[in-house]
């Protein structure tokens, strides 16, 4: 339980802006994941290729959510209620 309750310590200690630039980090990964599907190379390659990018990209995601938390799921949904009211 030791260990659980470092990572836990270690995870509060980041910023919110730490977990929106982790989150948006998950954004070239999709990207990648599905780009390379044009590349010219086997087919096995891209099977490869798309499950390291698109593990990359989901583990930005959760990362990302999960340092920011509800705190910061909220402060994020405010901004954006925020900016289509000035649109």
């Amino acid at each position: 339980m030791k260990a659980f309750d470092n990572i836990k310590q270690w995870l509060l200690g980041l910023s919110f802006r730490t977990g929106v630039i982790v989150l948006l980090c998950c954004i070239p990964f999709y990207v990648l994941s599905f780009a390379q599907m044009l590349l010219p190379i086997s087919v096995a390659a891209k099977g490869v290729l798309w499950t390291i990018f698109f593990g990359l990209a989901k583990t930005c995601q959760y990362g990302g959510l999960t340092i920011l938390g509800v705190e910061g799921y909220g402060r994020i949904k405010n901004w954006i209620k925020r900016k289509k009211i000035e649109i």
